[in-house]
């Protein structure tokens, strides 16, 4: 990595000088969710509200997680009524249930979904609120928590959201027809349990859309904005927390890019490779770390608009219930079409994101960095046999105008592209994303 250089005498005050650095506890490893009781005592937790995938009750590593709670004499409710993808109705159905005894802390058993609701039930039971308080604006108020909240113990069984490293919590606001978050450190887990071993129960394509969300996490925040080219803010309290690509952030998403395209095809040729499936779940740590300080940008701004609007596609692997385009499948759907876009204006970084993928740059001019790092993001799409674009799941040429309106209120995240994109640049992006081949 290649630190900037000092910040030239002349630089706008305006300007950002300043970052900071966020950074979750973790306990790591093979069999780490044996250890849960310990780690709650420690926390001085006697009650939790357990947020649980149901699909995992009954099974490890709920099983496991609750066991060692009990062991430790920590008394343990376990709520279970969680959505894939959740919405508005679901993060309040979980906070309302947590508001009904006074719970020492949470912990939180699943996926991204699960933990994201782990998040805003502690959130909305500690602080309670209109709904749209705390909700990212200009979709919602955009007020931060406050005050503290409870001690929450965050552990993942996919490899791919890293929500147990950030302060953010997403949902399908079906109220306004809006995919959108909430997003405030003090949501941040207190400690993040990642068990490799969690990560078996993950059906294929559950696993490739997890470790899409992975790779997109580390290029997203490696090219995005940097920090120094972002305002400076009217007081500390008020910069956000996703700042732009930072000399921090940089190490995170680095070794994360290299270890996703190491991992990736392994762990989708032999499911059962724990070595694999231990890299992929340090790797979406480490990518979560880094856009947990940096953030995210158009790949996952427009992804919200394509899985807020589905028609009817359901992805193998995922309930059947209601229609779905899994969170890693639509914002990797997006990238090849992004990385095109983006490219001119940071060639240097897309460039070395395409090196780290596994391609030989060293006769790729500048000019072809998009082109390069695009047919890398698709040769691992191939390789995992994931939808070739957006007209794969359903979407039309028509919808381009749609997909893009519903993609300008996600500005928290769009705002960071290195290139800005206008009304019409996303519309051109959504039809650019509807085949690659």
């Amino acid at each position: 990595m290649t630190l900037e250089p000092p910040v030239a005498a002349d630089t706008p005050a305006e300007l950002e000088r300043v970052f900071t650095v966020s950074f979750a506890n973790l306990a790591f490893g093979p069999g780490a969710t044996t250890e849960t009781g310990t780690h709650a005592t420690d926390l001085g937790l006697r009650t939790v509200f357990l947020v649980a995938d149901p699909s995992l009750v009954g099974h490890p590593p709920v099983e496991i997680a609750v066991r060692s709670l009990e062991a430790a004499g920590v008394t343990v409710d376990v709520f279970d009524d969680v959505e894939v993808e959740p919405s508005e109705t679901s993060f309040l159905r979980a906070a309302g249930a947590a508001a009904q005894r006074p719970y020492d802390g949470f912990v939180a058993v699943g996926g991204g979904s699960t933990i994201d609701t782990a998040k805003a039930a502690n959130l909305y039971s500690t602080h309670p609120a209109p709904f749209e308080t705390y909700v990212n604006a200009p979709i919602g108020r955009g007020s931060p928590p406050p005050g503290a909240l409870r001690p929450l113990i965050a552990i993942p069984t996919t490899a791919g959201t890293g929500s147990e490293t950030t302060g953010v919590a997403i949902f399908d606001y079906r109220a306004v027809g809006a995919k959108t978050g909430i997003a405030h450190r003090r949501l941040r887990p207190t400690l993040g349990i990642v068990d490799p071993e969690n990560t078996r129960s993950m059906p294929p394509m559950v696993t490739a859309c997890s470790a899409f969300d992975v790779l997109c996490h580390a290029l997203e925040s490696y090219t995005a904005l940097p920090y120094r080219a972002r305002p400076r803010p009217s007081e500390a309290r008020a910069r956000p927390a996703y700042q732009g690509a930072n000399p921090f952030s940089d190490v995170w998403a680095e070794t994360a890019l290299r270890m996703v395209a190491a991992a990736l095809p392994r762990v989708v040729a032999d499911p059962d490779d724990l070595d694999a499936r231990t890299e992929m779940a340090m790797a979406a740590t480490y990518a979560g770390v880094g856009f947990g300080n940096a953030g995210v940008h158009l790949p996952h701004g427009m992804s919200y608009a394509v899985a807020g609007n589905v028609r009817d596609f359901v992805a193998a692997g995922y309930p059947e219930d209601h229609p779905l385009v899994p969170h890693g499948m639509s914002v990797v759907l997006c990238a090849p079409a992004v990385v095109r876009f983006t490219a001119p204006a940071a060639p240097a970084r897309h460039l070395r994101a395409a090196e780290l993928l596994g391609v030989d740059v060293a006769a790729v001019p500048e000019a072809e960095a998009g082109e390069a790092l695009a047919v890398a993001i698709l040769d691992l799409m191939r390789l995992t046999g994931l939808p070739n674009g957006l007209s794969d799941v359903g979407y039309r040429a028509a919808d381009a105008p749609r997909l893009a309106e519903a993609t300008l209120p996600q500005h928290r995240v769009t705002s960071l592209s290195p290139r800005p994109a206008s009304r019409a640049d996303l519309e051109a992006l959504f039809t650019a994303a509807l085949r690659y081949r």
